[in-house]
């Protein structure tokens, strides 16, 4: 839980409770502290392995490959050279473009610029961390999935309001991650996202990060603060 802005000039400090340590779940308790007050609590639950019957799983959604769909960065140039583009959308990705983000996707159906404006909350992409990380520790890979699975994922619930409202201000207040198979997070997922609810200038997100042999590796909620501000048209004057 996201309690105030942090301040990246400043060290952290972490203070960690022992909330439980059982047989076969532990439970610790996490607190970041930066001048003397609490930023972000964390609460993290630990299992050992334990075989059961009790077994199932959604389908993996079927999609193209990886491998068939333009990279972020090519499918939004060839967004920007769409010469019918309006503005309001243009400045948005060439914000996003300039942005250096060390994780790579790709974008499942994307939208056509027509159909920027009529989007459902519900979008899929393929996403991986840029470089090798290895086989190494599952906890690295945990570390690395929890960066991924906060990218784009609160914006979901923006998708069918962008066209009249832009954001003026947007910030995470939970966000929960269960996972649930090995996986690797420098190996290709599909992150499936969708947002049922939104109001009281609050979003809701669920998600889930697929591996490609169609295995469920994470289950991600979140909720967030959006607040929104009207778009104003241009004049025609």
């Amino acid at each position: 839980m996201r309690i105030s802005s942090g301040d990246p000039k400043v060290p952290v400090l972490y203070h960690v409770e022992r909330t439980r340590t059982g047989a076969s779940f532990s439970v610790r308790s996490v607190k970041a502290v930066q001048h003397g007050q609490a930023i972000f609590i964390c609460q993290a639950s630990f299992q050992q392995t334990q075989p059961s019957p009790l077994q199932h799983q959604f389908s993996m959604p079927t999609v193209p490959p990886p491998e068939e769909l333009l990279d972020h960065e090519a499918l939004i140039d060839q967004y920007l050279r769409d010469p019918n583009l309006q503005e309001k959308y243009r400045v948005g990705l060439n914000r996003i473009a300039a942005q250096e983000v060390p994780i790579e996707i790709k974008l499942v159906n994307p939208p056509t610029p027509s159909q920027l404006q009529t989007l459902e909350p519900k979008q899929m992409f393929w996403v991986r961390a840029r470089g090798y990380i290895g086989e190494g520790d599952i906890k690295m890979h945990c570390c690395v999935a929890a960066y991924i699975s906060d990218y784009a994922f609160l914006g979901t619930a923006l998708l069918p309001h962008q066209s009249k409202y832009k954001v003026n201000f947007m910030v995470s207040l939970d966000h929960s991650m269960w996972f649930h198979a090995p996986f690797r997070a420098d190996h290709w997922m599909l992150y499936e996202c969708e947002s049922p609810w939104a109001g009281g200038s609050r979003g809701l997100v669920h998600g889930r990060l697929w591996r490609q042999d169609g295995v469920l590796a994470v289950t991600c909620a979140q909720e967030g603060v959006i607040r929104l501000k009207p778009r104003v048209s241009a004049s025609k004057l």
